[in-house]
């Protein structure tokens, strides 16, 4: 897990809000931060859960995995997360199959590679309520110092959640999340690329991106799709000469 000083900053969970066109965006970017924070040999897979009072709830995943096994959760309104936000307690489920507590969602996710869980709520204000899901696909990957690390880290998203909530009117049907998962995968895939090149982390292949977006005042979906465009033509280029020779 993540130690303490790997933690987001206040000033760039603001710079995220600020460059963000939507509460949805915002959120996607919340998940994919927490993802990549407590990923170890094994890939952790987060979700983020909004309940607003009068309003709709706003679900964003940094995985299809992890929307997958939310999604779970609502089709029957009750889960881990769901009692999480609700009940503003953190879950633990140290082994999914073995939890008494979670047989019919265990059934339902049985196909799913999960083992363990743990929700956290996000303390927001009395209009509304959020949650953090992580879902690991090991036995028992939440150790006490992890739900520390966890537990800070949602409890570190709080202030900036909640001016999120102030900024960002409620989106009853989010007509753009389609667009913006397939923003999020084409950065994934940038980020993957860059990985695979410099033979980096996940987290120094994502800082380059966004260095290359502040330096050319670029969003970085934008940089993605150019680096992603630039190494499809290099690769068309390289098949074509090989072709010829």
């Amino acid at each position: 897990m993540a130690p303490d000083d790997h933690i987001a900053g206040i000033e760039q969970l603001q710079q995220m809000l600020l460059e963000s066109p939507g509460f949805t965006e915002f959120l996607l970017d919340l998940t994919t931060i927490s993802a990549s924070l407590f990923s170890t040999d094994s890939p952790m897979h987060c979700a983020i859960t909004v309940e607003r009072t009068g309003g709709p709830t706003t679900v964003a995943s940094s995985s299809e995995l992890a929307q997958r096994l939310d999604e779970q959760q609502y089709a029957s309104d009750d889960g881990p997360c769901l009692t999480a936000l609700r009940q503003q307690h953190s879950v633990l489920i140290a082994e999914l199959v073995a939890d008494l507590r979670w047989r019919r969602y265990a059934a339902a996710v049985s196909g799913e590679p999960v083992r363990s869980v743990l929700a956290v709520p996000i303390p927001t204000d009395g209009s509304s309520a959020a949650a953090l899901n992580c879902y690991s696909p090991d036995v028992a990957a939440f150790g006490p110092q992890a739900v520390a690390a966890i537990e800070k880290h949602a409890n570190s998203l709080s202030t900036i959640l909640r001016l999120a909530l102030r900024v960002h009117p409620a989106e009853r049907y989010p007509d753009d999340l389609r667009a913006v998962l397939k923003s999020r995968a084409v950065v994934d895939a940038a980020v993957a690329l860059v990985m695979m090149q410099n033979r980096c982390s996940h987290e120094a292949a994502m800082t380059t991106l966004q260095v290359a977006s502040r330096h050319h005042n670029r969003r970085v979906q934008g940089i993605a799709d150019e680096l992603l465009g630039k190494a499809m033509a290099t690769t068309v280029i390289s098949r074509t000469a090989n072709r010829s020779g």
